[in-house]
């Protein structure tokens, strides 16, 4: 089985590519680290490739980077998905500081890169904007869910974490409660992206860069359930749901079964679960504004 470590960057296609880096500049203060033909590519301040944008006609995320392991086998990892009946490719340079990925596509299409090596960018805190940690997770309306599921679990490794209902899953490839979720809904689109910040005061400082921006603030701040990540909301000018989050589940010994224990849980110990559709929302925390949930 080919096992992810964790979710590197996402490619966002955007009608308007340099309102896009712009709005990633003054509010997430990502930092431009290259402009190819594949885009351009936008890295935290710490480092990390976290975005590529490319003109497109419509907004779409089209593509998801993982991290393997040092040293993984492409080779074979590429006749596991031959026999799969998936077909995939190597490709070299395709990103600012990463030499190679092998290529695919998931089941509804959407491209995905595996890498095993990548450098960090040079750091650049000087310019304004939040700087998250990293891009923390993705999450897709799916046409069919449970084949999602099954494809992300018997083919790359997740684990569920939690469904809301039986048409939201949140699903782990690493100590994160969820690095992907898939929505029960016409797509493959995009439901949210999502952006881990360091803490409570990273939080009010994120609302505070939101209100000097004059973007309002769509849900939040709320602790929600599934994964109790305290999270706010907006909408990018592509019109495309942002969360910013902090406090997130973790599950540090997958063979005891529960999330590390924390005040806020509700059921001790806490464990992957089916949430009740309508008793999810949050533990605390405003509604979200009229219209924003809208798809």
């Amino acid at each position: 089985m080919i096992k992810i470590q964790r979710l590197g960057h996402a490619t966002i296609e955007t009608p308007e590519l340099e309102r896009a880096v712009e709005y990633h500049q003054q509010l997430n203060g990502l930092n431009v680290v290259g402009r190819d033909g594949a885009g351009v590519h936008l890295a935290t301040k710490v480092g990390q490739l976290a975005m590529t944008l490319v003109e497109a006609r419509h907004a779409h995320c089209s593509r998801l980077s993982f991290e393997v392991a040092p040293g993984a086998d492409f080779t074979a990892y590429a006749k596991e998905l031959a026999a799969a009946g998936i077909s995939s490719q190597v490709r070299s340079d395709p990103f600012p500081g990463t030499p190679q990925v092998l290529t695919f596509n998931d089941c509804d299409g959407t491209t995905i890169d595996l890498f095993r090596e990548w450098k960090f960018h040079d750091a650049d805190a000087r310019g304004g904007g939040l700087g998250p940690l990293k891009l923390g997770h993705m999450a897709f309306f799916a046409p069919d869910v449970q084949r999602k599921v099954a494809f992300y679990r018997d083919l790359l490794g997740f684990r569920v974490s939690d469904w809301i209902g039986d048409h939201f899953v949140f699903m782990r490839c690493n100590t994160d409660h969820h690095t992907v979720n898939f929505f029960q809904g016409d797509g493959p689109r995009l439901h949210h992206m999502a952006f881990e910040l360091r803490d409570f005061s990273h939080m009010q400082q994120c609302c505070e860069i939101l209100a000097s921006l004059r973007i309002r603030i769509g849900w939040g701040p709320l602790r929600q359930g599934p994964g109790h990540n305290i999270a706010v909301y907006h909408r990018n000018p592509d019109d495309q749901v942002v969360e910013y989050y902090c406090e997130l589940d973790q599950m540090k010994n997958e063979d005891l079964g529960y999330f590390d224990p924390r005040p806020w849980h509700e059921d001790r110990p806490q464990r992957p679960k089916v949430w009740e559709p309508g008793a999810w929302t949050s533990g605390w925390g405003t509604p979200p504004a009229p219209g924003f949930m809208r798809n």
